[in-house]
């Protein structure tokens, strides 16, 4: 069973999160941000993973240390379940299209983190989440779960459908990559023999 939990206790924030990478898509999500649990869910959804999500932060200073850390958990949480990577496909790539939006999302488990996130926002704001911390939030992600990650914006004029495609297509890229490749399930996809 790939599975992770994760607890991060710090003095700004308080997170449980458990991850199975083998999921249907069932989540319980409770970060504090409504925006932020609607973007969980959705990723969650889409990319077949069952996440749970509890986190307790300092939401009255502002909403960054909570997504911030949420993504260092649930970059923990990817690079745990995963192992040594033995099996996966490793690469996996979308380009979503969401009303008048499109994103592409690209990403390699190749045990080195880069995030390249071109994805200007038309407001600075969706509702009272900022929408800088979209990619704050994969940042945070890649560090943790050591893959290199590719998000691009190639159309689209609403910020929360950005964010909102943002989350669906990266976690589609993120499930075709961690699929198990049954042509080579025993073996770690790199000529290297090894990619942590």
């Amino acid at each position: 069973m790939r599975y992770s939990k994760i607890e991060r206790k710090t003095a700004e924030t308080d997170i449980v999160l458990e991850l199975d990478l083998d999921g249907s898509g069932k989540s319980e999500i409770d970060t504090g941000i409504g925006f932020l649990d609607h973007m969980l869910t959705l990723f969650s959804h889409h990319g077949s993973f069952d996440l749970k999500v509890l986190c307790r932060g300092d939401i009255n200073v502002d909403y960054h240390h909570s997504t911030e850390d949420i993504g260092i958990c649930l970059g923990e949480a990817f690079s745990e379940a995963l192992g040594d990577m033995r099996g996966i496909c490793r690469y996996g790539d979308i380009i979503l299209p969401m009303d008048e939006t499109l994103i592409m999302a690209s990403c390699d488990f190749s045990g080195r983190s880069f995030l390249g996130f071109l994805c200007d926002m038309p407001t600075e704001k969706v509702g009272d989440f900022d929408t800088e911390l979209c990619e704050e939030f994969f940042y945070a992600f890649v560090r943790r779960a050591e893959c290199a990650l590719h998000i691009r914006k190639m159309a689209g004029s609403n910020s929360h459908h950005i964010i909102e495609g943002v989350f669906k297509a990266v976690s589609r890229a993120l499930s075709a990559a961690c699929r198990i490749d049954e042509k080579q399930k025993d073996l770690i996809p790199s000529t290297k023999g090894v990619l942590k």
